[in-house]
């Protein structure tokens, strides 16, 4: 059967003695400091109260909300038994296994906190936030395209590759499916919707936007994903990334209905 060859690209960027940098670390570092510079562009065009200096320190919030979320977010939703009794196991972050859904509601929450503390609007803070989150998005989903991980199912689309984990048989290289859907396609409509439709001054609509085709997006690359191997099929009819992903499309629903509404 024809497949392309996947590329063998070393999961290690630079290994300098016992300091070993992983392309998956430099994803998230590149995410994060990409994304803060966005949010400051977007911030000088708004007048919602969000400024520079809110930014900068809030970045150092949001780190922690996407570690710390989305390592909880895989152990409660992705393997809570292996986890309850390998409990120490839950830190070695460097093995693998972070969630979306999980950082999701870690960004969420430490930006609660943080607008709190500051006396800033929630929905203006989070819309910017959102705005910015498919560019992390993209390069995660690259990082694990290089890793060889969250493959697709077998198929033989002439675009399959044979991954190293996923044996002999070709798959649906999934991950770049999920960077141009959840990165760069959702990212250049956040963006047609700020500099063209004003989106910014409609308060919720760019997480309304965001949530609702982060949920589609992935809800539908999920057909043609390699389920968790100890999971599969939950229920019989979706699997856990799928189960995940309904709340957000109806949410943002819901919040886009709510600022279209807005005079």
């Amino acid at each position: 059967m024809f497949a392309i060859t996947f590329p063998a690209i070393d999961p290690v960027a630079l290994e300098l003695g016992p300091l070993v940098i992983r392309w998956y670390s430099l994803a998230y570092v590149a995410g994060i400091l990409l994304g803060w510079r966005y949010i400051i562009i977007i911030a000088a065009k708004s007048d919602n109260g969000v400024e520079q200096v809110h930014v900068d320190h809030f970045i150092i919030w949001a780190t922690l909300g996407i570690i710390l979320g989305g390592r909880l977010g895989y152990v409660i939703f992705y393997n809570p038994v292996y986890f309850a009794e390998n409990p120490m196991l839950i830190f070695a972050m460097w093995k693998g296994g972070m969630s979306f859904h999980g950082g999701l509601i870690g960004v969420i929450t430490v930006t609660w906190l943080f607008v709190r503390r500051r006396g800033l609007t929630f929905i203006a803070l989070g819309d910017m936030v959102c705005a910015a989150a498919p560019i992390g998005l993209f390069f995660g989903r690259i990082a694990n395209f290089i890793n060889g991980e969250l493959f697709g199912r077998m198929s033989d689309v002439p675009w399959a590759m044979v991954f190293p984990g996923g044996g002999p048989t070709p798959r649906h290289p999934s991950q770049l499916y999920e960077a141009g859907l959840e990165g760069l396609l959702l990212f250049g409509v956040l963006a047609i919707m700020i500099y063209r439709y004003k989106a910014l001054e409609r308060p919720g609509m760019l997480i309304g936007t965001f949530l609702a085709g982060y949920g589609i997006s992935r809800y539908l690359v999920e057909f043609v994903r390699e389920p968790d191997a100890h999971l599969g099929t939950l229920y019989g009819l979706a699997t856990m990334g799928q189960l995940l992903s309904l709340p957000l499309i109806v949410i943002g629903a819901w919040l886009i209905h709510r600022a279209c509404r807005q005079t």
